[in-house]
C-alpha cells in the first residue's frame, strides 16, 4: 500500500495470500462518532485475536482528521466531504482528502463507508448502495447490504455524484454505506452493531474464519429508482428559519398528513406544521433545534410493511 498520503492514515492487514482487498471508511464527517469507534476496535481486533487469512483489508478510522479533531461535520474550508469527491490534489484541505481517498478506493476491490446522522440527524439502521448499472455488481452490493445485517436495505440513484460511493461505481468497485444512529451522543451499542456487520462481511468475502454470528435478515428492502433518491439532505424541507420540534418517534410507521414536527420563528411570531407527505417508515429525523430554510426535517420511505418493495 502506498505511504505517499499525506493526510489520510490507511492501516493496512494483509494476509499474503491472494484473495479480495476490503477498504473500510469510517470518519468522512467529524461529527459521526461510532464509525470511528468501529474502526479503531476493528485495527485493535486484526492486531491480535482475529486474523486475516485470505486476501487484504485496509482501514481508514478517521478519514477526516481536521473535521473530527473540531468535532464538526467539516473541516475549515466548510465544504462537505461528501459532496467533493474525487477531490484535487492541488485543492483546499477537504479537496485535497478527498482526492486521496479516491485513489485508495480505486485500487481495492470491495468498499464500506459507514455514517451516523452526526449532531443533526438521527438515522434508523440503514445499508445503503447505488442502482448499479452492471447487474454483476449490483447483486454483489445487495449481497453486501444483506450480509451487513441492518433492518433497512436501500438500493438508490446511481446518478448522485460526490460521493465515496460514487468514485467506486466510476471504478467498477463494489460499495456498500451503512447509516445508523446520530443526534451528538455516542451509542456503544450502535459500535457493537457496526462493528459485528463488518465482521459478517469479511466472513462473507472468506478473508477470514467463519465466527458463526447471528446474522438478521433486512426487515425492508427498497430498490428506489426516484430522481435523487439518497439525497437526505434534501427531504422535507423546512418552509423558514427557526427552531424544530419534533413530534414523531424514528422508526415509527406514519400515515399521510400524521405530524412530524414543527418549526417556530420567534422573531416573527409564526410557525408551520410539518406533516407527513405519504405513508411509510419514518428512517430520518432531525435532532438539532435550529433550522434554516430548505434543511431537512425528516425523511420517509414509503414502505408499509416488512419485505421488498421498488420504487416508483
Amino acid at each position: 500500500m502506498s505511504t505517499s498520503f499525506q493526510h489520510i492514515m490507511p492501516i493496512t492487514f494483509d494476509s499474503g495470500e491472494e484473495g479480495p482487498h476490503l477498504l473500510i471508511l469510517a470518519g468522512v464527517h467529524g461529527d459521526e462518532l461510532e464509525p470511528v469507534q468501529v474502526g479503531l476496535k476493528l485495527t485493535t481486533q486484526l492486531a491480535g485475536a482475529i486474523k486475516i487469512r485470505k486476501g487484504t483489508l485496509t482501514i481508514v478510522p478517521i478519514v477526516n482528521r481536521p473535521a473530527y479533531k473540531n468535532k464538526s461535520r467539516t473541516a475549515e474550508d466548510g465544504l462537505d466531504l461528501a459532496r467533493t469527491f474525487p477531490g484535487r490534489k492541488e485543492g483546499s484541505k477537504t479537496e485535497q482528502i478527498a482526492w486521496e481517498i479516491s485513489q485508495l478506493i480505486r485500487s481495492v476491490d470491495f468498499l464500506i463507508d459507514m455514517h451516523t446522522g452526526g449532531k443533526t440527524y438521527e438515522i434508523y439502521p440503514l445499508s445503503g448502495y447505488v442502482l448499479h448499472r452492471d447487474e454483476k455488481i449490483l447483486e454483489i452490493q445487495r449481497t453486501m447490504a444483506t450480509t451487513f445485517g441492518l433492518p433497512v436495505q436501500w438500493g438508490t440513484s446511481p446518478e448522485l455524484n460526490g460521493r465515496t460511493i460514487s468514485v467506486a461505481r466510476d471504478a467498477g468497485i463494489p460499495a456498500i454505506y451503512t447509516e445508523y444512529g446520530g443526534g451528538g451522543q455516542q451509542n456503544e451499542e450502535i459500535v457493537e452493531v457496526l462493528y459485528e456487520g463488518c465482521l459478517r462481511v469479511l466472513v462473507e468475502l472468506k478473508m477470514i474464519p467463519d465466527r458463526k454470528m447471528h446474522s438478521p435478515e433486512p426487515q425492508y428492502i427498497v430498490e428506489d429508482t426516484r430522481e435523487a433518491s439518497g439525497h437526505l439532505q434534501i427531504m422535507y424541507p423546512s418552509p423558514l428559519k427557526g427552531d424544530f420540534i419534533t413530534h414523531a418517534q424514528l422508526g415509527a410507521m406514519v400515515k399521510k398528513g400524521d405530524l412530524i414536527g414543527e418549526v417556530h420563528d420567534s422573531k416573527a411570531g409564526k410557525g408551520v406544521e410539518i406533516s407527513a407527505r405519504e405513508d411509510g417508515l419514518l428512517f430520518l429525523i432531525r435532532r438539532r433545534p435550529f433550522v434554516n430554510k430548505n434543511e431537512a426535517t425528516a425523511g420517509i420511505l414509503p414502505i408499509t410493511q416488512p419485505g421488498t418493495i421498488t420504487l416508483p
